[in-house]
């Protein structure tokens, strides 16, 4: 009796997510499914031995895996070609069109998401693999199974691979943001890294709590169960309980598919979830079989992205914030609009010049984008909407905390303050020695600093090492408790480890960023060197030019900052950097570019490995590129490198070469 009401319930618990999650039309209360849920848990409870990993209480995560399991896939997971524009797809249409004499094309949503493969076996969901470089991927299948609008059973027998897309909906990523938010964290920038990081999350009870959900496109297998055509495998997905997207349609020319592409962009921001384009696929499967594939990319198939997404919004006011090294930058307050996946609120107008080259006015209707989809930026204002109300912004003489007079140097466009003790510069100089390029002292976060600051025990950057010796009037402030304080100074006194390049880039020097800290560091391993060099020695550096030259000298030619360097190393911070032995390979000396989606590491993880080889990494391209390494979903730089010429070199490619070494 006890068996067969566990396996009753399991079978109405899964019928029950699928109307819930899927087809969004729940048959039952909220109330009801969770008494059956309880049931079901407390028979389980009494009956282990008629435990099963797929039931419905199984999804909500709690195993910690130490790290993840490498999965070669059966098939390779191929990535697509990109088109820009109606020429693109009219090319692609014209090559389909000379093997495939009428060609009918299923167009579909390209979901802003993560890659994924799943395996059922004799009609259970047995493993979810991701995309990694194609070849291998990660096993993550603990996490994939809290996904609720995933079938644990599907009726077909054998084993079936899906593919599709894991994503995080707008709702969930703005509610993951705002607790975020309360907690001090670091938000995700948008919905689709807050995806993969939480599918890469070793503990799966955070995956279940981030409410992910899933569209499945692919019927890999699909030819082996009589299946002949892409758009019937859809429907086959769907009666299977697979959730597919519905927003797909069937078209058989080029007009067509532009006139659902242009129909979808005009939607997309009123989509629940976040689409950076449209996919195109052949739908008759023994086609596709026949147009194959390159090493890369199947030929039939492309992927038309979206321009960035412009929005019109009023500007409300202008406001101006003091940075480390005293810039006064203005920022737009804007009317809330959603872009690209975040509710943007505040933009950033760089300096007064842009304000005025934009004709840029307090109550204008502005457009605005982001920048690669991550930076919010005004493009233009709409003087013909204008109504009277708008007015002229002036920017300010003096700085609006400290009252100083700001001073515009004559070979830049920028507005600073140059008191030094103005209390925003402090406070800023503090949170960016603390910031993860520079000392990476996590628990030393804005808020923090602003805390200490605001009751005196931070001043100035070394006043940080005086912290431990603070104990009893940090526990007194609100928020602090005894495991906070001990986390608090861990951090500190493990930043004094951090090589000389994380000093340099955390001391604030003007014109001095991450990068020009490690270039400086690798010339002169010491701080006290570094002090010591004149113009010449640093300007005979590649990449360090007259400005970047005379702003270090500077620098340390002010007596306050050679103190602040005797008062740290007297608190034992480190103060050189480590031995770096350069690996000879193709990269040794040429100038690299980075661009799009690498399946294998992540940017910062393939910029440091061709650093360790000896290739100064831009984040441009021109014409003194020597190279570019493009991912999936390469966009403008790779197009601009194809213009210029630039040797190219795909991600299966620069994988083999690194692994030569």
């Amino acid at each position: 009796m006890s068996e067969s009401r566990i396996l009753e319930l399991r079978r109405i618990l899964d019928r029950l997510s699928y109307e819930y999650y899927v087809l969004d039309k729940p048959s039952i209360s909220d109330q009801e499914y969770d008494r059956l849920y309880q049931e079901l848990l407390a028979l389980e409870e009494a009956f282990p031995q008629y435990y099963d990993a797929n039931s419905p209480t199984q999804r909500v995560g709690g195993s910690v895996l130490e790290g993840f399991d490498k999965v070669a896939h059966k098939r390779q997971m191929l990535s697509l070609g990109n088109a820009f524009n109606k020429e693109d797809l009219m090319n692609f249409d014209r090559r389909i069109r000379q093997e495939v004499p009428h060609p009918r094309y299923v167009v579909e949503l390209k979901i802003d998401g993560l890659a994924m493969s799943l395996f059922y076996r004799g009609g259970r969901f047995a493993q979810a693999v991701t995309r990694g470089d194609g070849e291998v991927g990660e096993d993550v299948t603990n996490n994939v199974k809290t996904i609720r609008s995933i079938p644990m059973e599907i009726a077909l027998p054998g084993e079936v691979e899906v593919r599709g897309e894991v994503f995080m909906p707008k709702k969930s990523f703005e509610e993951l943001n705002a607790q975020r938010t309360e907690h001090n964290e670091e938000l995700f920038a948008n919905p689709r890294n807050a995806a993969a990081g939480s599918i890469r999350q070793l503990d799966s009870s955070i995956a279940a709590k981030r409410k992910l959900d899933a569209f499945w496109y692919y019927f890999v297998n699909a030819q082996e169960f009589d299946i002949h055509e892409h758009s019937e495998a859809l429907d086959v997905l769907d009666r299977l309980h697979l959730k597919t997207n519905p927003l797909r349609r069937i078209c058989y020319s080029v007009d067509e598919i532009w006139k659902f592409i242009l129909e979808m962009n005009e939607k997309r921001s009123s989509l629940s979830y976040e689409i950076d384009g449209m996919v195109i696929k052949l739908d008759h499967l023994a086609a596709q079989q026949q147009l194959g594939s390159t090493v890369k990319t199947p030929r039939w198939a492309i992927a038309y992205k979206f321009p960035a997404e412009e929005v019109v919004t009023r500007l409300l006011n202008i406001t101006v914030t003091v940075g480390r090294t005293g810039r006064i930058t203005p920022n737009a307050v804007l009317e809330p609009v959603r872009v690209a996946g975040t509710t943007v609120s505040a933009a950033t107008l760089h300096n007064e010049d842009m304000i005025k080259e934009k004709d840029i006015r307090i109550h204008d209707m502005v457009v605005v984008r982001k920048a690669g989809d991550i930076i919010p930026e005004i493009v233009r204002s709409l003087p013909q909407r204008r109504d009277g109300t708008q007015g002229i912004y002036h920017f300010p003489t003096v700085c609006p905390v400290c009252g100083s007079e700001l001073v515009r140097f004559s070979d830049e466009a920028a507005h600073y303050c140059i008191n030094q003790d103005c209390p925003a510069r402090v406070v800023e100089s503090i949170i960016h020695y603390a910031s993860k390029d520079a000392m990476d002292i996590m628990s030393l976060g804005d808020k923090t600093v602003e805390q200490l600051h605001s009751v005196g025990l931070l001043d100035s950057i070394e006043d940080i090492y005086c912290l431990k010796h603070k104990k009893e009037v940090i526990l007194e402030l609100e928020g602090f408790q005894e495991r906070s304080y001990e986390r608090l100074i861990k951090g500190i006194e493990e930043s004094k480890k951090k090589p000389l390049e994380n000093l340099i880039f955390g001391l604030g020097i003007r014109q001095v960023g991450s990068k020009a800290g490690k270039i400086l560091a690798k010339k002169y391993h010491h701080i006290d060197a570094l002090m010591q060099a004149d113009e010449a020695d640093l300007t005979s550096i590649k990449d360090i030019g007259y400005i970047t030259a005379q702003s270090i000298i500077a620098f340390f030619h002010e007596a306050k900052n050679i103190e602040l360097i005797a008062h740290l190393k007297a608190y034992g911070v480190r103060m050189d950097s480590d031995e770096e032995v350069i690996r000879e390979s193709v990269f040794t000396g040429k100038t690299v570019v980075l661009t799009g989606t690498l399946q294998s590491m992540g940017r910062s993880e393939a910029k440091a490995l061709l650093e360790s080889f000896g290739a100064n990494v831009s984040g441009s391209v021109s014409k003194k590129t020597d190279l570019v390494i493009y991912g999936a979903e390469a966009g403008s730089k790779l197009v601009k490198a194809q213009q210029l010429h630039v040797a190219l070199m795909d991600e299966e490619s620069f994988l083999k070469e690194v692994q030569k070494r």
